[in-house]
């Protein structure tokens, strides 16, 4: 009897085996919970892509230099406000500066976007060759006006999952204000306001989706300005009674000119002369140099500064003047984190570049015939790769320099580089603002937002992520390298800068503002017909063909 139960127990084992195997195997595999949230989140932002398109083009038609974005903080702030973040206006003394929390404990990820523009870059957007909205006015040359909108599209997004969800975290978007001049993000990190961070996800507009790690290349800075007082007399009645504050000038630049010869050549030095007296026949008592003294390291960044003072100290001694030096921004070279670059790599294979339309690419090829690229190739077909570190201290892959590096010092941190711009533009130039109101912006900030809120969900459903960035951060990246601030305690914001350059442009500028309640675009707005090109240029296409 015993026998008979046990054999039993034994079929019925092995039959619900069977049972549960031969089921198992025609049941496919459900996507995990964290691959649906994902596919929500790109479904979001699909949806919401009149917004995105929104934020962007009212930036543009703002374009308002460092210091000055008033017009741009208020939409934002105001925008964000309804949304239903908390927001800290003024933030370290800087009136355009801010920040905006949402959410409620830990991760708590940072997610910033700069959004200054540039002199004299005023441009009709997708119109392919000068063609100024307002001449000699600032214009988005540099393509700042995009990141919000899409740190605002994909944060959005991710505030609705978080909420339903229940998902712990802080959302924190703040702007970079005064970017070209390396202005705030210092100050920001003197100030403490990245102290309880745990990972920052920085975006900038690029002609590809792309990320990197390691030591990103480029050069830190200094930004300081030397001004000299001498002495005022009549130029012509008395000029040996003048001490020439100009000539101080000047002759600090020789210094530093014949300098150059014996720097090594890593360093970037230039400067302008941004006052040099009033007029002619009066002895300047008061002159300004301007000047921007970079280096790969904080060390050789110290050194040129140093050396800059020595030689002002000359020009000072040999004109019979004084000067003062007065630091208005500074960066360090970035450095940026592995663990968080990988993570946004996958997510940019899944998400891939936009599909552009036949009028994006034209705009884009006539575009670079127009700036005489090296290449005729339009807008980017193929993803770019996770770049690795650059080891040596020597090389340089490019010149300029970004005080978001100055974050990626403090905690981990990346730049998403998105696809709203094209190959083959100058940089700080009016071609630069040629697509950015237009289709190709738009769905760059849109591939861009999906991979940053891809991104974040990741950090929020896998701890180990961060784990991993802060492992990085300390037994790697800052193991022999300790962050020192190139600003003292007591440097101020420079938020006098560009003033006076925004009062005169900001009437005329004000006439071309954005307005959504009566154009679905900006382009229609400006009554551009997209894309804009001559018939040389698609002479010079169909030729090339």
């Amino acid at each position: 009897m015993k026998k008979n139960i046990l054999f039993l127990l034994f079929v019925t084992i092995v039959a619900n085996y069977a049972y549960s195997q031969k089921n198992t195997k025609k049941k496919p595999a459900e996507p995990d919970k964290l691959e649906l949230l994902k596919q929500e989140v790109i479904t979001k932002i699909d949806n919401n892509q009149k917004l995105t398109q929104e934020i962007n083009d009212m930036l543009f038609s703002f374009s308002e230099l460092g210091f000055q974005e008033y017009e741009t903080s208020k939409y934002l702030t105001e925008l964000l406000e309804k949304k239903g973040f908390t927001v800290e206006k003024g933030i370290a003394n800087i009136p355009t500066a801010w920040i905006a929390k949402w959410g409620s404990g830990k991760p708590v990820i940072a997610i910033g976007s700069d959004v200054d523009c540039i002199p004299k870059a005023s441009q009709k957007p997708g119109v392919a060759y000068k063609d100024p909205i307002v001449e000699g006015a600032p214009g988005h040359g540099e393509g700042h006006n995009s990141g919000q909108a899409l740190n605002i599209t994909a944060a959005l997004a991710l505030k609705e999952i978080m909420e339903r969800e229940k998902i712990p975290g802080t959302l924190m978007l703040w702007p970079g204000v005064a970017e070209e001049q390396v202005g705030t993000k210092a100050i920001f990190v003197r100030e403490g306001y990245f102290k309880d961070v745990d990972a920052c996800i920085f975006t900038h507009v690029a002609n590809n989706l792309g990320v990197s790690w390691g030591d990103a290349g480029n050069t830190g800075l200094v930004s300081v300005k030397f001004h000299f007082e001498g002495a005022a007399a009549h130029a012509a009645g008395a000029p040996w009674r003048g001490k020439s504050a100009l000539d101080a000038v000047e002759l600090m630049n020789i210094g530093w000119n014949f300098k150059r010869e014996h720097l090594e050549t890593t360093q970037r030095s230039h400067y302008v002369i941004s006052d040099g007296g009033d007029q002619p026949n009066v002895v300047p008592s008061k002159a300004t140099v301007w000047y921007y003294f970079r280096e790969r390291t904080y060390p050789k960044i110290k050194n040129l500064f140093d050396n800059g003072i020595k030689i002002a100290e000359g020009a000072a001694l040999m004109t019979d003047t004084k000067f003062t030096y007065e630091i208005l921004g500074s960066a360090w070279p970035g450095h940026f984190n592995k663990a968080l670059a990988a993570t946004a790599y996958q997510n940019i294979k899944k998400v891939g570049l936009p599909k552009w339309s036949e009028e994006d690419q034209l705009l884009a090829k006539a575009s670079q015939i127009e700036l005489k690229s090296p290449e005729i190739n339009g807008l980017a077909m193929e993803l770019d790769s996770v770049s690795e570190p650059v080891y040596s201290p020597l090389v340089i892959r490019q010149g300029g320099s970004d005080d978001i590096a100055d974050i990626s010092w403090s905690l981990p941190t990346i730049v998403l580089r998105y696809p709203s711009n094209m190959p083959g533009m100058p940089g700080h130039h009016w071609a630069n603002a040629i697509t950015m109101a237009t289709p190709i912006a738009h769905k760059g900030c849109t591939a861009g937002a999906k991979v940053e809120a891809m991104t974040i969900l990741d950090l929020l459903y896998k701890p180990q992520i961060l784990k991993d960035a802060w492992e990085y951060y300390n037994n790697v990246q800052t193991k022999d390298q300790k962050y020192t601030p190139l600003i003292s305690k007591d440097d101020k914001p420079a938020i006098q800068l560009n003033t006076s350059i925004m009062q005169t442009f900001n009437p005329e500028l004000k006439k071309y503002h954005y307005d959504p309640s009566k154009y679905s675009t900006y382009l229609e707005q400006l009554g551009i017909k997209y894309p804009t090109v001559r018939q040389d240029q698609l002479d010079a296409l169909k030729a090339k063909k």
